[in-house]
């Protein structure tokens, strides 16, 4: 597989952040969700981060269920649940989704990112997010970061081993290994 080129931007409130596109496609997003939410629920947060927001929200604990219907990847923690459109979308029974709100409601873009610090160019911070059809962000996932623990406090030192998560992703969405300049950061920066 040949990963497609990332690039780099300049985002107001994140700073620099380089993004790796992956694929859109139902099976892809289906895949590549529970893959995450089964494999590592107890060490991702999730949410949304935008201007003036950032839910940072943990799983209680792995998921009751990652099911498909309707183009929508739905994944419950049994207290609570989300649902995501990934796909081809027609609505239920006489109340059939029109073509346009379908279009605009499935993911039309998905990356894995990193942040990079505005001091030196290290990596900071490193995720997926996924956006509609309108450029609205449907969801971003806060992967382990070496620079913080489960609880979103800072290490002492830095834990290269919870890269672990961000190179799994890097090698099943875009067919990298690990990269060497992940590892050079001196900390956390909020941008």
């Amino acid at each position: 597989m040949q990963a497609p080129l990332p690039h780099v931007a300049d985002e107001p409130g994140m700073g620099r952040v380089e993004i790796f596109p992956i694929p859109t496609g139902e099976a892809a997003l289906f895949d590549l969700v529970k893959h995450i939410f089964e494999t590592y629920w107890a060490t991702v947060f999730c949410g949304i981060l935008i201007q003036g927001a950032a839910w940072e929200v943990k799983a209680p604990g792995p998921p009751r269920k990652v099911a498909l219907f309707d183009g929508y990847v739905t994944v419950d923690f049994g207290a609570w649940h989300f649902h995501l459109c990934i796909g081809e979308t027609e609505g239920i029974g006489a109340t059939p989704t029109p073509p346009d709100l379908a279009r605009y409601r499935r993911c039309a873009r998905a990356e894995l990112y990193r942040m990079l610090n505005p001091r030196d160019g290290a990596p900071n911070s490193w995720g997926l997010r996924l956006y509609n059809g309108g450029g609205e962000q449907q969801m971003t996932v806060f992967l382990p970061n070496p620079f913080l623990g489960d609880d979103g406090r800072p290490l002492r030192r830095p834990d290269w081993a919870r890269l672990a998560a961000w190179d799994d992703l890097r090698r099943r969405c875009l067919g990298l290994g690990p990269d060497p300049l992940d590892r050079t950061g001196k900390g956390f920066v909020h941008a």
